[in-house]
């Protein structure tokens, strides 16, 4: 998101929030049961209206046009196959895919009204291809409602296809092999073609949430959904570009229990106060101080350039701190503008370069992010080892979930070397940690020290050597994540103990 984006956003977030307290406050029930029925209407407008608006443009004709809108056929798809075998309620599912597609229709409209276009980054394609898409797209989910859905084959069919794209735009040769195909679809030259040409706004993020609802469905964990309620929920857009990942249970429960009783004055006026007060955080951390260490954070044209170890450390030090920096205030702004609508997104950060162990960190750091992994790759392959011959080895089990993990995560940014090392490094790191708790805990299990302030300051310096290990070891590990080059990263390592 720019600056402009985020303002935008922030402004709109607020009207809502304080026209909410002001109806709170007014006890007048016919406004209060008109806020409370738009809120869902304008949170699923705003969604739609993010998703092409926020895309980053593309040099493919039109494809800054199609990637939206074919996440909003994903999107459909994937509601209409966990719907089932609830029953539906149709009529309020109509007017759910007649508000979607006549939004889509209407951006795709801008095209002809020069002072109005265009939301989209280029001039949206011509109005019989957008109507015969949107068609098209209700067709097929209508058809497989209709006969599929609900079946066990066609959600794991759905999972394949999800977690496919995802390769696909994460692998650069293959994002090239698309990029030309889509150059030679729309008739354009397939000699520039470039990973980079297909840039699916917040598809990393969709994509959990879409794997999330899919593996729930079939383990008949996941709610009922309305179409409305779905929608909003994947589409959220102060979560739509970096997170957080919320879950659809938890989220769903903010969106029907919200209300602007008079007895809600409370509630209203503490999200206003509360939201408010972590947008400005957010910007001042994003903006302001991230923006200007990015400045000397490492990259890999000044990782070329620095001679001394002083030198190294510094770029090393500014990269941790603007990443964290960035991606916390970024998250600020999110939970921030959440709140203005009621909505309480899940915290991502908690203070994670303070932690005494690299377990603890990454109970701190990009926390949705871990604890999805954990809940849907690391906890049932640890439970699926424990059955096996191998589980008779606890560390072994360990080893295979942290480092498939780990080397996941790093894989989930881009499948790069860069990533898989930095993956592994973490999970060295978590195994190494894991095997030292284990040990120091069966040694001190029948130790009972007296506490004196000998052994107080002996705790807290203990204390602080190991959070400063923690950070040391996680800032370089940051080494592999920001250079694509291992030979220019192995050179840095070289330049910072110096070699």
């Amino acid at each position: 998101m720019s600056l402009i984006q985020i303002l935008v956003f922030t402004a709109s977030a607020s009207v809502f929030g304080t026209l909410a307290l002001a109806v709170a406050r007014s006890g007048l029930e016919r406004w209060r049961n008109a806020v409370r029925a738009a809120r869902p209407w304008l949170m699923l407008a705003a969604g739609v209206i993010a998703l092409y608006w926020l895309q980053p443009s593309t040099p493919i004709r039109h494809l800054d046009f199609w990637l939206p809108t074919a996440t909003l056929a994903l999107v459909g798809l994937i509601w209409t196959v966990t719907s089932r075998p609830r029953p539906i309620d149709i009529p309020t599912t109509l007017v759910t895919a007649s508000v979607v597609a006549g939004l889509v229709l209407l951006i795709g409209a801008t095209r002809y009204i020069d002072a109005l276009c265009c939301l989209t980054p280029s001039r949206p394609p011509e109005a019989t291809a957008i109507l015969v898409v949107v068609l098209a797209i209700v067709a097929l989910c209508a058809g497989f409602g209709q006969f599929l859905a609900g079946a066990r084959q066609l959600n794991a069919a759905l999972l394949v296809m999800v977690l496919g794209v995802f390769v696909v735009l994460k692998t650069e040769p293959l994002g090239a092999g698309l990029s030309a195909l889509l150059r030679s679809l729309s008739g354009q030259s397939v000699a520039q073609a470039s990973a980079f040409d297909v840039s699916w706004l917040g598809f990393s993020y969709i994509a959990f949430r879409l794997i999330h609802v899919l593996r729930d469905h079939a383990a008949g964990r996941l709610p009922a959904l309305s179409l409305r309620e779905f929608v909003i929920y994947v589409l959220f857009f102060p979560a739509l570009v970096a997170g957080p990942i919320d879950r659809a249970e938890r989220f769903v429960k903010d969106v029907r229990t919200w209300d602007a009783a008079p007895e809600q004055i409370d509630a209203r006026a503490e999200d206003v106060s509360a939201g408010l007060q972590r947008i400005f955080i957010g910007l001042f951390k994003k903006f302001a101080l991230a923006d200007t260490l990015a400045l000397i954070a490492l990259n890999p044209t000044n990782a070329g350039q620095v001679q001394t170890a002083g030198w190294a450390w510094v770029l090393v030090y500014a990269y941790a701190f603007r990443l964290y920096l960035d991606f916390s205030g970024y998250t600020d702004i999110a939970v921030g503008m959440g709140r203005l609508f009621g909505v309480r997104l899940p915290e991502n950060f908690d203070r994670p370069y303070l932690r005494p162990n690299l377990t603890l960190f990454w109970n701190s750091w990009h926390m949705t992010l871990a604890n999805w992994f954990r809940a849907y790759w690391f906890n049932p392959l640890t439970r699926w080892l424990r059955t096996r011959s191998i589980g008779r080895d606890a560390s072994r089990v360990i080893l295979i979930g942290q480092t498939s993990t780990m080397l996941l995560i790093g894989l989930w940014h881009g499948v790069a070397w860069n990533f898989a090392l930095w993956g592994v490094w973490h999970a060295l790191g978590l195994f190494i940690h894991n095997r030292w708790s284990a040990w120091m805990r069966a040694r001190s299990a029948n130790a009972d020290l007296p506490s004196t302030p000998t052994s107080v300051w002996r705790t807290r310096a203990v204390a602080a050597f190991n959070i400063a290990l923690t950070f040391h070891f996680v800032a370089l590990g940051w080494v592999w994540f920001v250079l694509p080059d291992v030979g220019q990263a192995l050179d840095l390592f070289a330049t910072l103990f110096g070699g």
